[in-house]
């Protein structure tokens, strides 16, 4: 019983921290630039992430290029 109050009494105090530096940041949830929005073929896909991963940044050039291209022609 003493390991289990132990154990809980340590994830209480994680979960309050987490909860303490969430208000002070003042910032709202967000997800990522993955998920459904990374399927392709989905209307709207585009992501709106400050600092975007190297995997997106990379479509982002291509698809630039592409409208680039198109607007040459």
């Amino acid at each position: 019983m003493k390991i289990f109050l132990l154990t809980f009494l340590i994830f209480l105090l994680a979960v309050l921290g987490l909860a303490i530096g969430w208000l002070f940041s003042n910032r709202s949830l967000k997800g990522s630039c993955g998920g459904l929005s990374a399927i392709p073929g989905m209307e709207n896909a585009h992501c709106s992430c400050s600092n975007p991963c190297e995997k997106r940044k990379q479509k982002m050039a291509q698809e630039a290029a592409l409208k680039q291209g198109a607007a040459i022609e």
